[in-house]
C-alpha cells in the first residue's frame, strides 16, 4: 500500500524510506536515440532490472530486545547473500539471484521473476549493538537480528526525612 497517492500511474513510493529507489522520472518512457543500443531503448527498460531487485522488500521491526530485519529472498541460497555492517552503523544486505538457464528448445511465454544483484542499506540507531549482529536463512526468508543496548534505568534512592 502506498503511503502517498500517486498521480503518475500505479507506482509504489515511500517517503519514509531514504533508500527507496522508486522515484518518479518524467523522462522514463522517452526513447533516446543515440549510437549506444542501451540508450536507444526506453529508460524504463534500463532501470527495470535494477529497480526490481534493488527494491527487495525488507521489513524492519523493533522489539524491546532487538531490531529485526526480514527479507523475502525466494530461490536465493544463503551462499548468495551477504550481510555486513559498514562504519559500525550501516547494515548492508546484498546478494545476487541467478537467472534460470535457458535451453535452446525452450519457449518462454512469460518471465516475471527477477534476477540479478540486490542491495539494501539501513542506518542503525544508536541503541543497536552492531558487533553482535546475527543472521539466519530459512525457507527463503532472511532474518537479521541486531540486539539493542540495554537501557540503564536511573537508580532511585529513597531518602528518609528526619524530624
Amino acid at each position: 500500500m502506498s503511503i502517498i497517492p500517486s498521480f503518475f500511474g500505479n507506482r509504489r513510493t515511500n517517503v519514509f524510506d531514504p533508500f527507496s529507489l522508486d522515484i518518479w522520472d518524467p523522462f522514463q518512457d522517452f526513447p533516446f536515440s543515440t549510437s549506444s543500443s542501451a540508450l536507444s531503448m526506453p529508460r524504463s527498460e534500463l532501470s527495470k532490472e535494477t529497480s526490481q531487485l534493488a527494491n527487495t522488500r525488507i521489513d524492519w521491526k523493533e522489539t524491546p530486545e532487538a531490531h529485526i530485519f526480514r527479507a523475502d529472498l525466494p530461490g536465493v541460497n544463503k551462499e548468495e547473500v551477504k550481510v555486513e555492517v559498514e562504519e559500525g552503523r550501516v547494515l548492508q544486505i546484498s546478494g545476487e539471484r541467478s537467472r534460470e538457464s535457458e535451453e535452446k528448445n525452450d519457449k518462454w511465454h512469460r518471465v516475471e521473476r527477477s534476477s540479478g544483484k540486490f542491495l539494501r542499506r539501513f542506518r542503525l540507531p544508536e541503541n543497536a549493538k552492531a558487533e553482535e549482529v546475527k543472521a539466519a536463512m530459512e525457507n527463503g526468508v532472511l532474518t537479521v537480528t541486531v540486539p539493542k543496548v540495554e537501557e540503564k534505568k536511573p537508580e532511585v534512592k529513597s531518602i528518609q526525612i528526619s524530624g
